[in-house]
């Protein structure tokens, strides 16, 4: 049985989510179900659960305020919010577990399923990273978490030249002529790379624009990237490409 706690202010969202485990995770034993980050701290530390849901908008102590009652997490933590499409690529870009409220039960399954098998206590790193995508704000933080077979990886975004699909994963080229695998999809990919000067320019590509060297002409063309490598451009993605090489005319 895996322990968890459930801590969030809006009553009816904790009973649902109790309704929810007990229905499709009879594997999880809720032991507290706390309305506030004070009284889900002190259950914390009395009870030791190996997973916390954990809502981020609480008043008086906030889900990330919470977090930092701890040097070290032991815990698994999985983020219940009701944020935006734009809060979706923060939690993307730090590879963190997060359900969207109202809370779908197969998306619950699958969070839970990851922290049974895989057990990944959140990185300080991780959580600097969502919260300064939440807040829109730049904080030198300039990483991205990455989830690869052997774990949790963080790399500097400008470190990678392009990614390629790999079926229901992505592999990441990278300046020091490494390739990094990751558990993600390309689409998932693009998402969380979009704002970051890359762009999707084939079916199966991603590039870093600040990585291309040469642009060579062709039906759709190819380019030449700062490692050498070349990536095909399809027809449908060089107008695009081409808007974003060559300088605006007034």
């Amino acid at each position: 049985m895996i322990k968890a706690i459930i801590i969030d202010d809006e009553m009816h969202c904790r009973k649902t989510l109790g309704i929810l485990l007990r229905e499709y995770c009879p594997d999880v034993e809720v032991i507290d179900q706390c309305s506030n980050g004070i009284a889900g701290t002190e259950a914390i530390k009395r009870l030791k659960p190996e997973l916390v849901f954990l809502d981020i908008e609480m008043p008086n102590m906030n889900g990330f305020e919470l977090l930092e009652q701890f040097p070290e997490i032991h815990f698994a933590v999985i983020f219940t919010t009701g944020y935006d499409q734009y809060a979706i690529k923060a939690f993307r870009f730090s590879a963190l577990d997060y359900l969207l409220k109202p809370i779908n039960h197969e998306e619950l399954i699958k969070a839970v399923q990851k922290v049974r098998h895989e057990a990944i206590h959140p990185l300080p790193q991780q959580l600097e990273i969502l919260l300064e995508k939440l807040r829109h704000q730049p904080s030198g933080i300039h990483k991205i978490a990455l989830p690869t077979m052997e774990g949790l990886q963080l790399i500097p975004v400008d470190s990678i030249i392009s990614c390629v699909s790999d079926s229901n994963y992505s592999v990441l080229l990278l300046k020091d002529k490494q390739k990094l695998t990751i558990s993600r999809t390309l689409k998932e990919t693009e998402e969380i790379l979009e704002e970051h000067s890359f762009l999707r320019v084939h079916n199966s590509s991603i590039v870093n624009l600040n990585e291309i060297n040469k642009y060579i002409k062709g039906e759709g063309g190819y380019l030449v990237m700062s490692d050498g490598s070349t990536v095909d451009v399809s027809r449908t993605k060089k107008e695009i490409l081409l808007k974003k090489l060559l300088p605006h005319k007034e």
